[in-house]
């Protein structure tokens, strides 16, 4: 089994910072491409970004120059730093990974959610 956890949502005003994290955990193998997406009230998920296992990155056109990806291999473990957050990024964010496992099964894996709210 394996699971993602995320954490670090929140409250924020305008123009603040927040920091998202998510561990996985479980029968690992090996993690490939991990990545951030959202999906605000009555829209559709969108990736934010994306971060591969060897360190490139992809990020959505409304979020270059803001956020930020990384990852710790050691840790299992994907990070998204948002600043200059704007209100239309309110949401609830998701981390995804495609995990391979310890019996060989490549899966693509989703934590709960972590809710970011943005006021004006």
């Amino acid at each position: 089994q394996v699971q993602l956890v995320e954490s670090g949502g929140g409250l924020v005003q305008a123009g603040g910072s927040l920091r998202l994290s998510c561990a996985a955990s479980g029968s690992i193998f090996s993690i490939n491409a991990m990545g951030w997406y959202r999906q605000a009230p009555g829209k559709q998920r969108e990736l934010v970004a994306f971060i591969t296992s060897s360190g490139s990155t992809n990020y959505a056109d409304s979020v270059k120059g803001r956020f930020t990806i990384s990852r710790d291999n050691a840790k299992n473990t994907v990070y998204l730093q948002m600043n200059s957050l704007k209100p239309e990024d309110t949401a609830v964010y998701h981390c995804n990974a495609r995990i391979t496992s310890t019996n060989y099964y490549v899966a693509d894996y989703w934590g709960q959610g972590t809710q970011v709210t943005v006021s004006s």
